[in-house]
């Protein structure tokens, strides 16, 4: 693991830590074509407020952990219904399934390239809790 993180790289992890947490409907867009603030957009759904809340924290805490890295910003609705994390090239947008549905968020970038899950799930592998378990 001594390679350098890349935004690419960085995001397929961030989509492995939601996945392995039980994160609904992981889609990765790379947006780096069509937008200079990001490169990549996370996006992951969760069936009740609670589950926006503790994505949330967890992901924070697994990539603080992990890569000692910090959010450059972060936006938590009182409700937690749409929470944002915002690592500079990768932002991530965990949202309650009613605000995904809502907000179609990969309709609005539909002109962004979209990561399929396999590819994102094999470029991840290493960072898998569940290392010895054939997904």
């Amino acid at each position: 693991m001594g390679e350098e993180l890349t935004s690419y790289k960085f995001a397929c992890i961030v989509a492995r830590f939601l996945e392995e947490k039980i994160a609904k409907d992981i889609s990765i867009l790379n947006i780096s074509n069509v937008s200079s603030f990001a490169d990549y957009f996370v996006i992951c759904s969760a069936q009740t407020n609670t589950q926006v809340k503790a994505l949330t924290e967890n992901l924070c805490d697994k990539v603080k952990n992990v890569f000692g890295k910090l959010p450059i910003g972060r936006e938590n609705d009182l409700k937690n219904r749409w929470n944002l994390i915002d690592y500079g090239d990768v932002v991530v947008h965990i949202l309650h399934q009613d605000e995904r549905d809502t907000y179609a968020i990969e309709k609005f970038w539909n002109h962004a390239f979209s990561i399929p899950a396999e590819t994102w799930l094999k470029e991840s592998k290493e960072y898998s809790e569940y290392e010895n378990i054939e997904r």
